[in-house]
């Protein structure tokens, strides 16, 4: 659910997990603040949802309105469980073959992560009700602070501490819409005006 309503900082409120509804009510450039649980998926596990095809009943969490971070977070066991020091996003491209697919597949209503990602990404958005959202970089120790707690893991023993899939509760989780469900990628405005703003300064407009 995304509240209308604006905290004093100017962002919107969101409580997980997201529906269709919540997810046509963002645009790039809206500032949020996530609340409830997100779900962690670097290179391995995007490459088994894709390869696989796993049934829902497969996978140990619900997925469906979930958002699904780009994060390898390191984590420390102990006889206590799991507590996490740092979960900053990785380099979200780095997917792009697989997410339009995960995308369909499994429900997903938003993806979070750095750096916004191609085409095949931005349609399956605008096609499947779901949005990117960039969070901050080199901020991995401020960003664990709200991650409130390790709820699970699954393929841990398969994947390894980083590329298993974790879900973590988070409060006022912040991010940045910068593609929506509307078809608008923020990456692609900037990069075509850098572009133009490039012809300019060697002389070639």
């Amino acid at each position: 659910m995304v509240k209308k309503k604006f905290n004093g900082g100017g962002k919107k409120i969101i409580k997980l997990p997201l529906t269709k509804k919540d997810v046509l009510s963002l645009n790039v450039g809206d500032r949020v603040l996530l609340n409830g649980q997100i779900v962690t998926g670097r290179d391995k596990v995007h490459k088994f949802l894709f390869n696989e095809r796993p049934g829902i009943k497969e996978i140990p969490f619900n997925l469906k309105g979930a958002v699904l971070y780009h994060c390898g977070p390191i984590i420390k066991q102990s006889e206590e469980g799991f507590e996490l020091i740092a979960g900053g996003p990785t380099t979200s491209v780095r997917v792009e073959m697989y997410e339009h697919q995960i995308i369909s597949d499994y429900g997903i209503r938003g993806i979070m992560g750095k750096g916004g990602m191609g085409r095949k990404t931005l349609k399956a958005l605008k096609e499947k009700g779901c949005v990117y959202l960039h969070t901050i970089s080199g901020a991995a120790v401020y960003l664990a602070d709200r991650i409130k707690r390790v709820v699970g893991v699954w393929k841990l023993e398969d994947f390894g501490m980083a590329e298993a899939m974790w879900v973590f509760d988070v409060e006022e989780f912040p991010a940045i819409v910068t593609m929506d469900a509307h078809g608008r990628s923020l990456h692609e405005e900037i990069e075509k005006i850098s572009y133009k703003e490039l012809k300019r300064l060697i002389g070639i407009a």
